[in-house]
C-alpha cells in the first residue's frame, strides 16, 4: 500500500509516518511519500528504505505524479490560522487551492483512494452552543476555520461524487508540540508548557480563564489512523466528525505545569494579553460531544497532567532538569 501524506516534513506528518511503519503487521505500507515545503530532517524516517521524500510545493509535486500509484493519502499540509488571518491569499493558496488541486489529481486515479483531511475545530464560531455535536452547524469566524470547512465540503462532495473514499477529521489544538514556535494563533498553548520546561519565558496572550479544546500528539496520530482505517460503510452521512480531546482552562493547563513540571517551570510564565490572539481562540468552542468518533474505537487524553507527562517522556532533551 502506497500512502501520500502532505505536510510530511511537518511535526504531525513525522509522527505519523513512525507511527504507519510501526504498524500492526495486517497494514502492509510498501511506500510512504512524505511530501512538503519545506525538506525532510529526521535521520531515522531519512534512512528507512520505505520512506520517500518529495519537495517542493504540492501543486507542483502533483503535477509530477508524487500521488501516482497511491492507495491513500493523509492531508495535513495548511497554513495555520496566525497566518491566515494576516494574509488571506496566503491561507487562500495553501488551504483551498492545494486542497482542490490534491483532489482533482486523485480524480484522475483508476481506483479512489482512502482520503483523510485535517480539519480544525477552528470551523466552529460565533453563536454556539454550550456543546458542540459533529451535526453542529460550523460558522467558522476566522479566515483558517473558513478554508478548513470549505475543503471539507469539497471532501465530501468529492467522496459523495465516487471520486475518493474521504473523511474530515476536525482535530483539537494539538500539545505539547517540540520546536519553535510557529505562527498558529494556538501556538501559546504549547509555549506555555514546552518553553518553562526548558528554562525559558513564555508569554501566555490569552485571560487564563479561556476554555480551550485540546489533544496531544499521541492521540492525535491514533485519531488520523483509526479514521483512515475505519471501514467506508461506517463513515455514512456527515463525513467530518470531531476528534475526542480534552476541555481544559488555560489556568489549569499551568496548574499541570506546576505538579508536573514543577513549580519553577511554572513561574516562567508570564500574562500578556494579546487582542488578535484573544479573539480568534475566545471564538473557539471548547466542549464537545464525540460520542461518534468513540463509537470508531477513537480516544483522547483523559488528563492535562497526562499531556505534560507525555511531552517530558517523548522528549526529554528538550525538558530543563531543574523543577
Amino acid at each position: 500500500m502506497k500512502i501520500l501524506i502532505t505536510g510530511g516534513a511537518g511535526f504531525l506528518g513525522q509522527r505519523l509516518a513512525h507511527a504507519l511503519l510501526k504498524s500492526e503487521p495486517g497494514q502492509t505500507f510498501t511506500e510512504i511519500v512524505l511530501a512538503d515545503i519545506a525538506p525532510l530532517r529526521d535521520a531515522a524516517l531519512m534512512a528507512e528504505t520505505r520512506i520517500v521524500s518529495a519537495t517542493g510545493e504540492l501543486t507542483r509535486l502533483l503535477a509530477d505524479g508524487v500521488l501516482h500509484g497511491a492507495d491513500g493519502v493523509f492531508h495535513l499540509a495548511a497554513a495555520v490560522s496566525g497566518e491566515c488571518e494576516a494574509d488571506i491569499d496566503v491561507g487562500l493558496r495553501a488551504n483551498l487551492d492545494s486542497t482542490r488541486a490534491l483532489l482533482d489529481a486523485c480524480r484522475k486515479l483508476k481506483k479512489p483512494p482512502r482520503v483523510v483531511f485535517s480539519s480544525s475545530l477552528a470551523v466552529y464560531g460565533g453563536d454556539m452552543p454550550d456543546v458542540i455535536a459533529d451535526n453542529t452547524l460550523p460558522m467558522p469566524q476566522n479566515s483558517y476555520g473558513t478554508q478548513k470547512f470549505i475543503c471539507e465540503q469539497l471532501i465530501a462532495d468529492y467522496t459523495r461524487k465516487g471520486y475518493i473514499d474521504g473523511r474530515s477529521v476536525r482535530l483539537p489544538t494539538v500539545t505539547v508540540r517540540p520546536g519553535k514556535p510557529n505562527k498558529a494563533a494556538s501556538g501559546f498553548m504549547s509555549g506555555i508548557i514546552r518553553e518553562p520546561l526548558a528554562g525559558v519565558e513564555a508569554i501566555c496572550p490569552v485571560d487564563p480563564a479561556t476554555g480551550v479544546w485540546i489533544t496531544s500528539p499521541r492521540f492525535a496520530v491514533q485519531g488520523l489512523i483509526a479514521a483512515f482505517e475505519t471501514p467506508t460503510e461506517k463513515c455514512t452521512g456527515r463525513i467530518a466528525m470531531n476528534l475526542p480531546g480534552l476541555s481544559v482552562r488555560v489556568s489549569e493547563m499551568l496548574e499541570s505545569l506546576a505538579r508536573v513540571g514543577g513549580t519553577q517551570a511554572a513561574s516562567r510564565v508570564r500574562m500578556q494579553k494579546d487582542e488578535t490572539i484573544s479573539r480568534i481562540v475566545g471564538g473557539w468552542p471548547w466542549r464537545f460531544n464525540t460520542t461518534r468518533a468513540r463509537g470508531l474505537g477513537l480516544t483522547g487524553p483523559a488528563a492535562m497532567d497526562d499531556i505534560v507527562a507525555e511531552y517530558i517522556a517523548d522528549y526529554p532533551e528538550a525538558v530543563r532538569r531543574a523543577g
